[in-house]
């Protein structure tokens, strides 16, 4: 696949211009409702299926449905990741209104983490071709494990990243506001909202463990592979307002999931003995999916939205208007008062004023 340096440099600039578009709609700390979520969820994924039809005009029906092929997978893997998000929210006792803001800067950390991992993925496979045998015995590992213990729960308090954190770092039990930090009494502590943000990097991370080498299973070209992680990860936070009241319907999503990661580990481990066409595969992981939420819908009908409920961490509150008041800024002011005495010494002194 030929793609034109310049073709890279439109993606990336279409990127930066839908999350500039995403951070202005929502510069304002709202709850999101179901209706918005749904509107942007279906501009997301317009957006998505767009980019993949330019493609299929572009460079010809195969990679047209090798990046579908990619995007679904993505889209899909990504479904059980705002599961996570939703109990890390619960456990953390996040405010509605405040979670956007932590999902918007974890997405974009998701994206620079996936383009690392892609580049060290796509070096990897140009280098050694053997490692698509590992990354095909890790997947249908990771399918395996993922079907045993469908029925276990997330659960953040354990989480070592989490008890380092609170280790290391100083932090205080009320959220003040979209603050991350905040200085109380001439110290800087973290509010709770930096150490939910650390938690769902973390979780980012861990899940393109999962979903590179899936994805490099239906297609090895760098670009479509970069491509359908970055419109389906786009679409992450309004599908998290849109699903998150829902967990508890997609009962059977897991296995899914699991069977999605083995198909596609058996696809890459067969490669050189079985060709499957992309348009088989593409249409074995959309069945797949398909059943696994209408089964999923129809064994919990009738049951109605509802919170994600799980154990707190800790005594999370809101600041109150006169905490808030207290606050002071992040850059003291005496340290403040010497950075502009600094700047008002004539040139060549060395004195301080």
């Amino acid at each position: 696949m030929d793609v034109p340096f310049y073709a890279w440099l439109a993606v990336l600039a279409a990127i930066v211009v839908m999350l500039a578009i995403d951070l202005f709609a929502h510069r304002r700390a709202h709850v999101i409702s179901v209706r918005e979520a749904l509107a942007w969820s279906i501009v997301w994924a317009l957006s998505g299926i767009s980019f993949g039809i330019v493609v299929w005009n572009l460079w010809g029906a195969e990679l047209g449905q090798q990046y579908f092929a990619g995007y679904l997978i993505e889209k899909s893997l990504a479904v059980d990741n705002v599961f996570v998000w939703a109990i890390i929210f619960a456990a953390f006792s996040v405010p509605r209104e405040l979670q956007h803001r932590v999902l918007f800067l974890g997405v974009l950390g998701a994206l620079v983490f996936r383009g690392i991992f892609i580049a060290v993925g796509a070096t990897l496979i140009e280098s050694f071709a053997w490692i698509l045998y590992v990354f095909a015995a890790f997947l249908i590992v990771t399918g395996i494990q993922m079907l045993r213990t469908r029925n276990e729960h997330v659960h953040p308090e354990r989480s070592r990243v989490l008890r380092l954190f609170r280790r290391v770092v100083p932090m205080t039990d009320a959220y003040h506001g979209q603050r991350f930090l905040a200085r109380k009494a001439g110290v800087v502590v973290a509010t709770p909202l930096l150490a939910v943000l650390v938690l769902v990097e973390m979780t980012d991370i861990v899940f393109a463990v999962d979903s590179i080498p899936a994805i490099f299973a239906v297609t090895s070209e760098p670009f479509l592979v970069f491509t359908a992680n970055a419109f389906a990860i786009l679409g992450l936070r309004a599908m998290y307002f849109l699903l998150a009241d829902l967990i508890h319907r997609f009962v059977y999503l897991k296995v899914g999931l699991s069977l999605v990661l083995i198909w596609v580990g058996g696809k890459m481990a067969l490669l050189d003995v079985l060709h499957i066409p992309t348009l088989v595969s593409l249409t074995v992981v959309a069945l797949i999916i398909g059943i696994s939420i209408a089964v999923s819908l129809a064994a919990t009908r009738g049951q109605e939205r509802r919170a994600v409920e799980t154990a707190p961490t800790g005594s999370f509150c809101v600041a109150t208007a006169a905490e808030l008041a207290e606050l002071e800024p992040l850059l003291s002011r005496r340290r403040a008062r010497e950075r502009v005495a600094v700047r008002r010494q004539p040139p060549g002194s060395t004195e301080r004023s």
